[in-house]
């Protein structure tokens, strides 16, 4: 497996429910987080606790700097509906990208200071199974 840098990669989200996703601009970090519920089923005479798996979540964040031009990602916070999303963590493979796919909802945030930029960032949760896909496949 090799090692990237984080400069290429990229976040995509529709603008709209079931649109096509495209490029957000202006985003300078992302993070995807996906996890399994457990089950506590431990029973008398165990040596330790025993856990049983329940369901897979994804949620993330992205963030970077607020663009003007585009509202977006403070619209999906607001309507409540699902948008397309991709996240690529490194564009520069292509054709051999691997990234996330699936359907998110979104929170969105601003913040400023005298001494820096005007800051965005978003945190989603999944609201279908978000997936991971290699060139050799999926990888759920």
């Amino acid at each position: 497996m090799a090692r990237h840098h984080g400069r290429n990669g990229r976040v995509y989200m529709g603008a709209t429910n079931g649109a096509v996703a495209t490029p957000l601009p202006f985003q300078a970090s992302w993070s995807i987080n996906q996890t399994t519920d457990k089950q506590d089923v431990t029973a008398f005479g165990d040596g330790n606790k025993i856990y049983v798996a329940g369901l897979p979540d994804s949620s993330g964040d992205f963030s970077g700097f607020l663009d003007d031009a585009t509202s977006q990602t403070f619209v999906a916070a607001i309507d409540g509906l699902s948008r397309n999303f991709y996240l690529y963590p490194d564009v520069s493979l292509f054709p051999n990208n691997w990234y996330w796919f699936g359907q998110i909802l979104v929170d969105a945030s601003a913040d400023g200071a005298v001494g820096g930029p005007v800051n965005f960032k978003a945190t989603w949760n999944a609201a279908s199974l978000v997936t991971r896909y290699t060139p050799a496949g999926l990888n759920t």
